[in-house]
């Protein structure tokens, strides 16, 4: 099982049984701090009751050492495992999970109680799967590793296959194997003597009910100020390392923060790295070499061809474990490969959007809510259904009218979406808004959809105002499920950690107690972060629209991947074992081809759904 992992710890191994309790804990070690045998897992704690097999790392190791120390704990080196360890066993594994800032999951076997702990990290930095197959309980960071078990049975969980056709990944706890569960972020499992009882140490719905009853009452230039001063505290801690360690850079607000707190970190220059595209239109590389230019950091890009992009997507499957269908998966993958040819850490910018407000989304939050309260459901019910009275292709027809340049695209899906919108609270918008398939359970004869945070009741009544509520659940959902997988997985893929400041939980708390008008100010978001930002670079460096960090999918389809994705799309490849209904598919797939439409993110879930089937004999 441990060496399926290989690329997540190529620098060492272990294991350790306890034959007689029936445990058996492996490890696969990626060298950070203190690269001697001491710190080496499992590892077992200095009183004997506990052992540890552990990914991640606690930044404020130091003083958790310096407290323990004084209450009598003796350390053989200096890594965080040894302390977080050792924390476990001083404080409780609960009560000392709660006292970590950093990213982590681990598990830890109590020989004493005969209990077996599983804890994740508060917003899901670290991935954690487990199952409990006939009283055979299984555990790793990735589901390959519980495949390699000969006690694994599979079986496609077809409400997850549901799921995934929304949101293009599948939504914790849910996997794509029936029985088969992803830890939720904050959360601490235990599995004792054949039963299983897990409860929160953290939780984000809590914290944005607290930060309600409390919210910050500061003036702008205070608030920037208190933001530079955890985020500076956040970025220094995790520039601790024993190996070479970088950034990645962008150009945007939130990796140029990330990156500008790093220099002004560190008493040389730091590395940088970023990549650049043939396609214009998904080219960054130029605002990137700007930023780093200015701030004096050494800098490396790559330039890539879109061959190359390509040639990373028969890999997806076995990288991804289960079907996965953000298409920046691609550029991801190829930026870790290039950083880790220089540097085994790098910090990255990931989370600003969802803590500070920046997507797209946020904006639309105000109005839409507004609009809803103001105008009597009668009346959006009569407008609901004029815009449903033609179909999404008779709308693009009458679009089609128009000149190109003039020419809305995927008009007539939009409307029908806006039409279900109309007719919806914000939670249910929030949803048909971020869906790549509206209706999944149409693709998916007799599934059931799994419904995960997204679904969760009762947030609005936390949340201070509408655009908070729309970040609480991106926080639960999109965020660990899309953005963390996918740097998670392409990173370690290629022996690459990745640590990401603006998570540190005690960020995420402060940010929770913002009032609107520091996330969002003149039509713009993350206006707090941007401030930042401003102090460190020329606004004209960093204000431009958002680009995202993607890769040119839709053509793509239609040109050099046409072949591939028609082997996968063909009515055979998609009937086959009953998981889907052909005929939607079918149907969007010509559309897209003549180009009457551009439905390539929605075809990206099928196709990626459809390799992973493949890549795994189902």
């Amino acid at each position: 099982m441990a060496d399926t992992l290989a690329h997540r710890g190529p620098d060492g191994h272990g294991a350790w049984t306890d034959a007689g309790a029936g445990v058996a804990l492996g490890h696969r070690r990626l060298s950070i701090i203190d690269l001697s045998e001491a710190g080496s897992q499992p590892m077992a704690s200095s009183c004997g009751r506990y052992r540890l097999t552990y990914n991640g790392e606690i930044y404020n190791a130091p003083e958790l050492r310096t407290e323990l120390e004084s209450q009598g704990r003796s350390f053989r080196g200096h890594s965080d495992t040894e302390v977080l360890l050792e924390a476990c066993a001083q404080w409780g594994i609960e009560d000392a999970a709660k006292r970590f800032i950093g990213m982590f999951a681990f598990a830890i076997w109590d020989r004493e109680a005969r209990k077996l702990w599983l804890v994740r990290d508060r917003l899901g930095i670290k991935p954690l799967y487990w199952a409990n197959i006939g009283g055979l309980f299984l555990f790793a960071s990735e589901l390959k590793a519980l495949r390699a078990h000969p006690g694994w049975t599979r079986r496609i969980n077809r409400s997850a296959v549901a799921a995934f056709m929304r949101h293009g990944y599948i939504p914790t706890p849910h996997t794509i194997y029936d029985g088969v569960h992803k830890l939720e972020p904050g959360t601490c499992l235990c599995f004792d003597h054949g039963q299983v009882e897990s409860a929160p140490f953290w939780s984000l719905p809590v914290v944005i009910g607290e930060a309600r009853e409390t919210p910050l009452d500061l003036a702008p230039e205070d608030a920037v100020n208190e933001l530079e001063r955890l985020l500076s505290d956040a970025v220094g801690r995790r520039m601790v390392a024993d190996v070479p360690l970088g950034s990645f850079l962008s150009g945007g607000i939130d990796s140029t923060t990330v990156t500008a707190l790093m220099q002004a970190n560190s008493g040389s220059p730091i590395r940088t790295f970023s990549i650049g595209f043939e396609e214009k239109d998904y080219d960054e590389s130029g605002h990137a070499a700007a930023v780093a230019k200015h701030l004096g950091t050494e800098h490396t890009e790559l330039r890539v061809s879109a061959s190359q992009a390509r040639d990373v997507i028969p890999r997806l499957p076995e990288i991804y474990d289960e079907p996965f269908a953000d298409s920046s998966q691609i550029p991801t993958t190829l930026l870790s490969e290039l950083t880790r040819e220089h540097v085994t850490v790098a910090l990255s910018g990931d989370g600003g959007d969802e803590v500070f407000a920046g997507y797209p989304r946020y904006l639309l939050a105000r109005p839409f809510a507004k609009f809803n309260r103001l105008v009597p459901s009668p009346i959006r019910r009569a407008f609901s259904s004029g815009l449903t009275a033609a179909s999404p292709s008779q709308w693009d027809r009458m679009f089609s009218a128009l000149p190109q340049g003039a020419r809305p695209r995927k008009a007539g899906s939009r409307l029908h979406k806006l039409a279900k919108m109309l007719t919806a609270d914000q939670a249910q918008a929030y949803r048909l808004l971020v869906s790549h398939w509206d209706e999944p359970k149409t693709l998916v004869p007799c599934a059931q959809e799994a419904m995960g945070a997204a679904w969760t009741a009762g947030l609005s009544g936390r949340c201070t105002d509408d655009v908070q509520l729309t970040q609480a659940i991106d926080l639960l959902t999109y965020l660990p499920d899309d953005i963390l997988t996918k740097v998670d997985r392409a990173s370690m893929a290629a022996s690459l950690e990745v640590r990401v400041p603006i998570l540190d939980h005690r960020v995420v708390e402060w940010a929770m107690r913002l009032p609107l008008p520091l996330r969002l100010s003149n039509g713009a978001g993350k206006w707090l972060l941007r401030q930042l930002a401003h102090r460190h670079v020329p606004a004209e460096l960093l204000d431009r629209p958002k680009m995202g960090f993607g890769v040119p999918i839709g053509s793509w389809l239609r040109g050099p991947l046409r072949e591939w994705a028609e082997d996968l799309l063909s009515e055979k490849s998609i009937a086959q074992g009953g998981l889907l209904n052909p005929v939607p598919i079918r149907e969007m797939w010509n559309a897209h081809l003549t180009g009457e439409a551009d439905w390539h993110g929605q075809l990206w879930n099928v196709l990626q759904l459809q390799a992973w089937r493949n890549a795994n004999g189902f």
